[in-house]
C-alpha cells in the first residue's frame, strides 16, 4: 500500500506496490490489473495520480494497454547477455523454453554490395537468403533474415534450417564458430512486422544485426533480426578497470 506521510511521491509508491504485486504473482503475466477507478479507491488517491503510475509502468514495459479492454501485465522479458555467442535455439533451450521457427522463405540470389562486403564475397557470389519467424513456447519473438554464402555450405536446405544452424555448422560441418560483431538499435514496427509478431502498431522493436565468423576468421553469416522489445532485453556486466 502507500504511506501518505512518506516524502516519496504517491505515484512512485503506487508503481512500487504494483511491481511488488507482480513479483509476488498477485498479478500474473496476461492478467488485467484493476481499473483506474478501482486503483484510486484502493490507494485512496486521485485517478490522476493512479494514471501517472500506470503510464510509467506501461512506458517501462511492465504493463501494456489494449484499447477498449484495459491494462494488462506484460510477459517477463527474456534477458540476453551481450557477451557470449549462442544461436536462438540454444538460447531458448538454456532458459527452459521450447524454440521453434516458421520458415517464410528460402531463396538464393547474388549478394548485394553491402552483404558481399560484410561476407568478404564478390558481388557475383550467391548467398542463401533465409527468412524465418522465431518462436519461444509457441509465441513469436523475432523476425529473422539471414544471409549465408552458398560456397561455404552448398548442401544447406530447408530441413536443416528447421533445427539449429549453428549445430549444423559445428556438428556436421565440423567448423568451429569463433566470434561475432553485433549492432542494436530501436525502431517502431511496421504494420507487416507487427502482424507477424502479434503486436500492435505502433510498438517498439529492437533491430539487431550480427556478423558471425568461423574460428579461422571467415565470415559465414549476416543475421538481421527484428525482436519484440516487450519480450526481450539485453544485459551486460561492466567493471571499472
Amino acid at each position: 500500500m502507500v504511506d501518505k506521510q512518506s516524502p516519496l511521491p504517491m505515484y512512485y509508491q503506487i508503481e512500487e506496490d504494483i511491481k511488488l504485486r507482480i513479483k509476488q504473482d498477485e498479478f500474473s503475466s496476461g492478467d488485467s490489473i484493476p481499473s483506474e477507478r478501482e486503483l484510486s479507491e484502493m490507494y485512496g488517491v486521485s485517478r490522476m495520480t493512479v494514471r501517472q503510475a500506470v503510464l510509467n509502468l506501461v512506458s517501462s514495459g511492465l504493463l501494456y494497454r489494449e484499447k477498449g479492454r484495459g491494462t494488462f501485465v506484460a510477459e517477463h522479458k527474456i534477458e540476453q547477455p551481450l557477451l557470449g555467442m549462442t544461436s536462438f535455439t540454444e538460447d531458448m533451450k538454456a532458459r527452459g523454453m521450447e524454440p521453434s521457427s516458421k520458415l517464410l522463405s528460402f531463396t538464393t540470389a547474388p549478394s548485394s554490395s553491402d552483404i558481399a562486403r560484410k561476407l568478404s564475397l564478390n558481388e557475383s557470389d550467391e548467398v542463401y537468403i533465409v527468412q524465418r519467424i522465431r518462436y519461444a513456447d509457441a509465441k513469436p519473438m523475432a523476425i529473422e533474415k539471414t544471409y549465408i554464402p552458398i560456397k561455404l555450405f552448398p548442401e544447406l536446405n530447408e530441413a536443416i534450417l528447421q533445427g539449429s544452424f549453428y549445430s549444423f555448422v559445428e556438428g556436421v560441418k565440423k567448423q568451429t564458430i569463433g566470434r561475432a560483431t553485433q549492432g542494436i538499435e530501436a525502431a517502431n514496427a511496421t504494420e507487416d512486422e507487427a502482424e507477424l509478431l502479434h503486436i500492435s502498431v505502433p510498438s517498439a522493436v529492437l533491430l539487431i544485426e550480427r556478423l558471425s565468423y568461423l574460428q579461422n576468421g571467415v565470415p559465414f553469416e549476416v543475421v538481421q533480426s527484428i525482436y519484440r522489445a516487450d519480450r526481450y532485453k539485453f544485459i551486460s556486466n561492466i567493471s571499472r578497470q
